[in-house]
C-alpha cells in the first residue's frame, strides 16, 4: 500500500518533467511494481546507483534482483509513507527530486535524479536516503 500525503504530484503546481518524475518515484513505492522485475526494471535506468540508508551501494542489477524482498513489496511489509515531493529541473530531460519517506519507525530524507532515456522515457539514474532522527528538525 503506497501512503502519501497532500503532496500528490498533481497538486502542485510546476514543470510538467517533475512532476513525470514524482509519478514514477511514487510508482516504485507500490507493491505491485516492487514485486514486478518488468515494472521495476522498466524504471530504472541501466546505469542506476543508490547509495541506501544504510550506506549500502546498489547497482542496476542488484536493486532490480532485492527489490521484492525490500521494504513496501511483500503485502507483509511496512509501507512506504512518502511526502514533501520538491523537484528541479537541472538540464533537459533531468530532474532533480527531494522527499521524506518514513517506514515504519524509520525516517529518511531522499535525493533522486531522473534522465530520459533515447526512448524519451524517464528512468532512475541516482538514489540516495539519508536517515533522519525524529529529534532533527526540517528546515
Amino acid at each position: 500500500m503506497i501512503q502519501n500525503d497532500q503532496h500528490a504530484a498533481e497538486a502542485l503546481p510546476q514543470h510538467p518533467d517533475v512532476t513525470e518524475a514524482i509519478i514514477r518515484e511514487r510508482r516504485l513505492h507500490d507493491p505491485s511494481v516492487r514485486l514486478s522485475g518488468p515494472l521495476a526494471e522498466a524504471l530504472f535506468d541501466p546505469e542506476f546507483i543508490e547509495v541506501g540508508a544504510s550506506g549500502r551501494r546498489w547497482t542496476h542489477a542488484e536493486m532490480v534482483t532485492a527489490l521484492p524482498t525490500l521494504h513496501g513489496g511483500p503485502e507483509s511489509s511496512t509501507p512506504i509513507t512518502a511526502e514533501r515531493f520538491e523537484g528541479t529541473v537541472l538540464a533537459p530531460g533531468i530532474v532533480h527530486l527531494t522527499y521524506e519517506t518514513r517506514i515504519g519507525d524509520r525516517h529518511a530524507r531522499r535525493s533522486s535524479i531522473w534522465r530520459r532515456d533515447a526512448a524519451g522515457e524517464f528512468r532512475l539514474y541516482y538514489h540516495q536516503a539519508t536517515p533522519v532522527s525524529d529529534g532533527t528538525a526540517r528546515p
